[in-house]
C-alpha cells in the first residue's frame, strides 16, 4: 500500500517568472550527466576486437557481457524511476556514476571473462540503468509542464548521441594505446559529472520555490508516492501489475524491444565490427556511428517537436517502418571505404536512431498518467531486452557463419512488424488508467 503527500506550492513561486528558468538549468546537468554515462555503453563497439585479440575470448562471450549490461541496463530503470521517488533524483544519479567509474576502472585489472562479465555487464549495467531513459522522463514530469515532448527529445538525443560520438575517441585511443587506455577514460567522465550533479540538479521545483517551466496560474503540484510497504521495489512492482493487464503496455513493450534491437542491440554493439570484417578500418567505422550520433541529434530532437503536434502512434510506425527499410539495405552497403550509398544511410538511420523515444514517452504519460515514470522503466526493460538478446545473438550469428548479414535483415523485417503494432495502440487511454495512480 501507498500513501500520498502533496508538494508544497506557494503563491510566490507562482508569481516569480525569472527569464532563465531553473527547469532548464536541471535539464542541462540531466544532459551532462547522460552523456558521461553514454561513455561507457559507447566502449563495447570498438572493444569486442582487441579483447578477442588480447584474451582470445571468443566475440559470443564478450557479447555476453554486453548482453548483461543492456539487460541490467532495462531491468534496473523502473526501480530506478521508483527509488528516485523515495531517495530523490540527487542521489540516485550520483550512486550510478560511481558505480559506473567504478565497474570501468576495475576492468584494467581483470584476467578471466567473469569478470568482464560482472564489471562490465553487471556493475556498469546497473549504474547505467538508474540513468536510463526513466531518468529522463523523471525529470521531464517534475520540471516541465511545456515542452516537454521537446526536451524529451533533446535529452534522449544527448545520451544516445553521446555514445555515438564517443566512439571515434574511444577507437582512436584503443588503436594508439590499448583497450586499458578506453576502460581508464570512460572511468573519468563518468566520475567528472558528480559534482556538476551534486551541485545543481534537485528532486523539485519546489525546492528551490518555483514550479514547472510552462505550469499555468493555477497549477497545482501532483501528489507525491512515499513508499510504504515493499519500498521502492514495491512501487515499481505494484506499477507493472497494474500497467501488464492492459493491451496498450504489451504493445508499447513488444515495439520497444524490437526498437533495442535494431539500435543498441545490433547496430550500436556490430557495426563497428561487421565494417571492419569487409576491410573498413575501426576508426573509419566508429568515425561513421559518430556521425550517426550527429544525425541522431537532429532527429530526435524534431522528433520531441513533432511528438507536441503529432500523434505519436503514426510517428512511431513512420519511424519503425523506414528504419527497417535501411537496415534491409545495409548488407548491400557495406564495404571496406565509405561511399555515398553508406553516407546515405548513416544520415537517414541517424535521424531515425532513438526518435522512436519521445512518442513512446508520451503514449506512456497519456495512457498510464502519473504511473508514466515507472511504466516508462518497464517499456525501457523491454527495450533493453531485446537490445540484450540480439547483442548476444548477432555475436553467435558471426561465429557460425562468418556473416553480420542475417542479423541485418532479420532486424529489418521485426522493423516492419512494429509499424503495425505501433498503429494497434489505442488513441485515447482508458479513464481509469490515465487519471489514477496505484
Amino acid at each position: 500500500m501507498t500513501s500520498e503527500t502533496a508538494l508544497p506550492n506557494t503563491d510566490s513561486a507562482r508569481n516569480s517568472a525569472p527569464r532563465f528558468h531553473r527547469a532548464w538549468a536541471v535539464a542541462i546537468v540531466t544532459f551532462l550527466a547522460l552523456v558521461g554515462a553514454a561513455a561507457f555503453r559507447a566502449a563495447p563497439s570498438v572493444l569486442i576486437d582487441p579483447l578477442h585479440d588480447d584474451f582470445g575470448w571468443s566475440r559470443a562471450t564478450i557479447s555476453a557481457s554486453v548482453s548483461v549490461n543492456l539487460i541490467l541496463y532495462g531491468l534496473t530503470a523502473p526501480f530506478a524511476a521508483a527509488l528516485m521517488e523515495r531517495f530523490g533524483i540527487r542521489k540516485v544519479v550520483t550512486a550510478a556514476l560511481v558505480l559506473i567509474s567504478l565497474g570501468s576502472g576495475l576492468t584494467i585489472f581483470m584476467t578471466s571473462s567473469w569478470q568482464l562479465i560482472l564489471l562490465w555487464g553487471v556493475f556498469v549495467g546497473l549504474g547505467t540503468g538508474s540513468m536510463a531513459l526513466a531518468f529522463v522522463a523523471t525529470v521531464v514530469d517534475r520540471w516541465f509542464v511545456g515542452k516537454r515532448g521537446l526536451v524529451t527529445g533533446i535529452l534522449t538525443a544527448g545520451g544516445a548521441a553521446g555514445q555515438l560520438v564517443f566512439l571515434p575517441v574511444l577507437a582512436k585511443l584503443a588503436e594508439v594505446y590499448d583497450w586499458k587506455s578506453v576502460a581508464f577514460t570512460v572511468a573519468f567522465a563518468a566520475l567528472a559529472v558528480v559534482p556538476f550533479v551534486l551541485l545543481f540538479l534537485r528532486n523539485y521545483p519546489s525546492d528551490v520555490g518555483t514550479t514547472p517551466y510552462g505550469a499555468p496560474a493555477d497549477y497545482v503540484a501532483p501528489a507525491v508516492h512515499v513508499n510504504g510497504r515493499g519500498g521502492a521495489a514495491g512501487r515499481a512492482l505494484s506499477v507493472l501489475s497494474k500497467a501488464a493487464r492492459t493491451k496498450v503496455f504489451w504493445l508499447l513493450a513488444i515495439t520497444f524491444a524490437i526498437c533495442g534491437a535494431s539500435t543498441n542491440g545490433l547496430v550500436g554493439t556490430h557495426f563497428v565490427p561487421a565494417a571492419h570484417d569487409h576491410g573498413m578500418p575501426v576508426t573509419t567505422a566508429a568515425s561513421l556511428l559518430a556521425v550517426v550520433g550527429i544525425f541522431d541529434i537532429v532527429g530526435t530532437i524534431a522528433s520531441g517537436w513533432f511528438t507536441d503536434r503529432m500523434d505519436s502512434r503514426k510517428l512511431l510506425a513512420f519511424y519503425y517502418l523506414f528504419r527497417g527499410i535501411s537496415l534491409l539495405f545495409l548488407p548491400l552497403l557495406l564495404a571496406n571505404t565509405v561511399h555515398p550509398p553508406m553516407l546515405a544511410f548513416v544520415i537517414f538511420y541517424g535521424l531515425d536512431w532513438v526518435a522512436t523515444v519521445p512518442p513512446t514517452v508520451a503514449l506512456c504519460r497519456k495512457h498510464f498518467g502519473a504511473d508514466a515514470p515507472i511504466v516508462f522503466g518497464w517499456v525501457l526493460a523491454s527495450h533493453q531486452i531485446g537490445a540484450g538478446v540480439v547483442a548476444f545473438l548477432a555475436g553467435l550469428v558471426r561465429d557460425q557463419i562468418g556473416s553480420y548479414n542475417a542479423a541485418f535483415l532479420v532486424a529489418g523485417g521485426l522493423c516492419g512488424i512494429a509499424a503495425v503494432l505501433s498503429l494497434m495502440i489505442a488513441a485515447r487511454p482508458k479513464p481509469e488508467l490515465s487519471e489514477s495512480s496505484i
